[in-house]
């Protein structure tokens, strides 16, 4: 029977031999290649934490001792080791979630997979069993070197160093890498740790000398290696790093070294007081293919081929790479434009800029509120930053997008990628709060591009741009296929579609124009005129947007945001201001979690699909759903503005 079925639970591990710990990290290494090849997902992150995963389990007694993984991605092994072995539909509605996530196990403690903030976590978490008597218990935080770039790490690590009577072991995890290599300086100062050939021959010819003796030999290496782990560290000068946080530093130590991480992880367990262990591993650990991608090495994978690690389809162009091609058009025609990024180089589509312009790309690594206060003072200095970001991560820096570009009227344009709902990531990666977010900031102008011909034109007005930000935003996969405009108005407002009557204007926001043309389609075959129209540009509301709402009996806004406070929302309060009250019903997702499931399964959970849309209007018309649409020919106007009436 294989190794891995026998274990139901971490307690099982204990009755495994020293052999069969290596033979199960086999096993694992074997099942995530097979499975995750079938599902997608982050396979190199969890090839390279096996062994960790193992000791951690080994020494410690999850759940009484929480683990939290920062960031969650690399927590398939976890799921192994706590009963979740079914990773047939990895990531489908149903399924295992490709994140922590507490519904599954009481041994998942945090589900957001926003790096750089578990020792926040592991700080309350180990503060509040000593404060309620449960002081032999221990908190664990595993934390990805790529999460040392980011700000809250050193917030907490400052609080934690300030309190030392807590059990609590923070793992770094250094692979050089999050997703791409690691950047900065705290990733040159481990890396030197991690190549050191003081280090490196040490620890050869140490475990060269004894293994000549065999088992004997062995036994004694791993028995004074421990010991020598200190001397180890100073030798290679990495204890000062955290000498001034006075905190107790172990390492480094081979991350796929089962006996040595073992025996660390227990002189952590027992030292009474916050203890840093630094593991070295390698990203796509035992997988040839993953090994040799020098991108990211599967950091995150579609279905591929587990022989060869070929894709087993191929997709047409997606949104990123037509930002990513116009952007390069861009630096090409203006040289003040730069590129920004933390930590998402190749994934927001930026490498082919740093290949063509390399000293103008600045990847400041998983440090999204220092890139936006950074990108206000290169605008002062007379550079147009362009800081590409995945939506989701917009949130960690609206303070600095608020105070230090806005309020200081700086020319920064901020490209917010996987827009709206992303699918199989789950709550923490939707990005589907920006719109609401951010239109609450002065002077910010934001588009979402209907298709790649709009996001082209969009970049190129957006640099233009110099004194407000500016925002572009899309969502994940395949580009749209371009809808012409029958006309664009004066305002650049484009109209797509107009019915034989006003009876519905529709104002559909970035891909949702093609939803909104079927939902036309619809109401043409009931009798219904309906007018749609993009507005590009969706901030500030253009004024030819109040005109067509004034003309027509109802209006609908469409949007892949939450409908609280969303883009439909300030439609409503500016025709209101402007004096008119045509009705506006405002469609979009809900103000809530949103499970991991495709696309097309969230948006027919919101009732964002064009029969449903549809069926709703024509009730509206009819008058038999609230907002009932005008009555045909009345005018959409009242006799004063809102604030001026009394």
């Amino acid at each position: 029977m294989p190794i891995l079925q026998r274990i139901s639970g971490p307690r099982d591990l204990d009755d495994l031999t020293p052999d069969e710990l290596v033979g199960l990290a086999a096993e694992i290494r074997e099942f995530l290649v097979q499975k995750v090849s079938r599902t997608g997902g982050h396979l190199g992150p969890n090839l390279g934490v096996v062994e960790l995963t193992i000791a951690l389990h080994r020494v410690f007694e999850s759940p009484d001792d929480p683990i939290i993984f920062d960031t969650g991605h690399q927590s398939y092994v976890h799921k192994l080791l706590t009963g979740r072995q079914d990773f047939s539909a990895l990531r489908v509605r149903g399924g295992l979630a490709g994140y922590p996530q507490r519904s599954e196990s009481p041994h998942d403690v945090v589900e957001s997979s926003h790096a750089s903030s578990s020792l926040s976590w592991a700080d309350g978490v180990s503060r509040a069993l000593t404060a309620t008597g449960r002081s032999d218990r221990h908190v664990v935080a595993v934390v990805g070197d790529g999460a040392l770039t980011g700000g809250m790490t050193w917030e907490a690590l400052n609080n934690i160093t300030d309190d030392n009577d807590r059990n609590l072991v923070i793992v770094v995890n250094d692979n050089g890498r999050s997703y791409a290599p690691t950047i900065g300086g705290m990733s040159r100062y481990l890396n030197r740790v991690r190549t050191a050939g003081a280090y490196k021959d040490l620890h050869r010819k140490s475990d060269r000398f004894f293994r000549v003796f065999g088992p004997v030999g062995r036994a004694m290496f791993r028995g004074i290696r421990g010991g020598t782990h200190g001397f180890l560290s100073r030798f290679t000068n990495n204890e000062a790093l955290y000498s001034n946080l006075d905190i107790k530093y172990l390492g480094p130590v081979d991350g796929h070294d089962l006996p040595a991480l073992m025996e660390t992880l227990e002189l952590a367990k027992s030292y009474g007081a916050p203890v840093l262990v630094h593991a070295i591993t390698e990203k796509g650990r035992g997988y040839q293919p993953a090994r040799d991608d020098e991108a990211d090495q599967f950091h995150a994978v579609n279905r591929i081929d587990p022989a060869t690690g070929e894709p087993l389809s191929t997709s047409g162009q997606s949104w990123t790479d037509v930002f990513s091609d116009s952007l390069v058009r861009v630096g090409e025609r203006d040289p003040k434009v730069i590129a920004m990024t933390a930590a998402m180089l190749r994934p927001t589509g930026l490498a082919p800029f740093a290949e063509r312009f390399p000293d103008r790309v600045y990847d400041v690594g998983i440090a999204e509120q220092h890139a936006v206060a950074s990108a206000a003072g290169l605008a002062f200095g007379g550079l147009h930053p362009v800081v590409a970001l995945y939506a989701t991560f917009m949130g960690r820096a609206f303070d600095q997008v608020l105070m230090d570009v806005a309020l200081h009227r700086a020319g920064v344009t901020f490209v917010l990628d996987r827009a709206g709902v992303t699918g199989p990531d789950g709550p923490s990666h939707h990005g589907m709060w920006d719109l609401a977010m951010l239109q609450i900031v002065p002077h910010i102008r934001i588009a979402a591009p209907r298709d790649g011909a709009r996001l082209k034109e969009s970049l190129d007005e957006a640099v233009a741009v110099d004194d407000a930000p500016t925002v572009i935003r899309f969502p994940k996969g395949e580009v749209a296929t371009d809808i012409p405009a029958v006309e664009r108005l004066d305002d650049g407002v484009d109209v797509l579609s107009r019915g034989e009557s006003e009876d519905v204007l529709i104002v559909a926001i970035g891909p949702f124009a093609a939803m909104a043309m079927d939902v036309a389609t619809r109401l043409r075959a009931q009798g219904i005129g309906a007018t749609v129209i993009d507005p590009r540009w969706a901030i500030p509301v253009q004024p030819s947007v109040l005109e067509l709402a004034r003309s027509h009996r109802l209006v609908i806004t469409l949007e892949d945001g939450i409908r609280v406070g969303g883009i439909g929302t300030r439609v409503r309060q500016v025709l209101r201001e402007a004096g008119i009250d045509t009705a506006v019903d405002e469609l979009g997702l809900p103000d809530e979690f949103i499970d991991h499931a495709s696309r097309d399964q969230i948006l027919s959970d919101a009732g964002l699909t064009a029969p449903k849309i549809a069926q709703d209007i024509v009730a509206q018309v009819l008058g038999t759903r609230i907002p009932v649409a005008r009555h045909a020919g009345e005018t959409g106007a009242i006799d004063l503005p809102l604030h001026d009436r009394r």
